[in-house]
């Protein structure tokens, strides 16, 4: 399996965010249009409740957007209990990632505990279902918690690989990827797919993809907007294609 690269758009939208929106610069739609020229597989955005990136009225338009792009994908991620079940009935994305995120949280920091969570959840994976729309839940690297999505009904997880970030480089390296390989293989022995996100970057993915296979989806963007400001929004998009593919020599 090719691992596809889904570009999160939310530091672009914080950038956006900081002057007055009647400027619109930079311009959301634009920049994810030119992600997907470069060759990204999908864009990703988490629309939370106190659009401090992505608002809400910047959610139909890059649906449309990707929808007239063959093979690309539109991932809308946030918590499924606060206002993320709104924009999935109104676009329809392809993935809803439901992600643990309190209202006023900085940046997602830990995956959901199923044993405590998985009742809540389960009405708003059965309507993404009815939908028609792939769910994924955001997970930390624990094989127990696989049969838990498994009977939600949820189609994929992704890792939460801050973790894995922090350990990249030191002692602990080996021994925190080896956590994440046996969670995507409890995960892919039961049918689900496995995506991962959160502070992947140049340095680090290449060595996450080769050490966990078979991960069908990265999202990537605060690690993804540093790069570009140093070389460009298309360049940066090329180079983490170019990371994925070295992975999959």
């Amino acid at each position: 399996m090719n691992t596809a690269l889904s570009v999160n758009l939310n530091k672009v939208a914080l950038v956006r965010n900081s002057r007055p929106l009647s400027l619109n610069l930079p311009d959301v739609l634009a920049m994810g249009r030119l992600c997907l020229q470069a060759g990204a597989q999908g864009l990703t955005v988490h629309p939370r409740p106190d659009e401090r990136h992505i608002r809400g009225d910047d959610v139909a338009p890059l649906s449309a957007l990707v929808k007239a792009w063959t093979g690309c994908e539109y991932n809308i991620e946030g918590n499924p209990l606060h206002n993320l079940m709104d924009h999935v009935r109104a676009v329809r994305p392809d993935q809803a990632t439901f992600v643990p995120d309190a209202m006023d949280q900085v940046t997602s920091d830990h995956g959901w505990d199923l044993r405590h969570t998985a009742q809540a959840l389960q009405p708003c994976v059965d309507e993404c279902l009815a939908l028609g729309v792939r769910v994924s839940l955001f997970v930390d690297p624990d094989p127990e918690q696989m049969p838990l999505v498994k009977a939600l009904g949820a189609q994929r997880i992704e890792l939460y690989t801050e973790p894995y970030a922090r350990a990249h480089g030191t002692a602990a390296q080996a021994s925190c990827l080896a956590r994440y390989r046996d969670a995507a293989q409890a995960a892919q022995a039961l049918g689900l797919q496995v995506n991962a996100g959160h502070d992947l970057n140049l340095h680090n993915l290449t060595d996450f993809l080769q050490a966990v296979p078979g991960v069908a989806e990265v999202s990537i963007g605060h690690a993804l907007m540093a790069d570009a400001l140093v070389m460009g929004y298309a360049p940066a998009v090329q180079a983490y294609l170019a990371a994925i593919a070295r992975a999959q020599a």
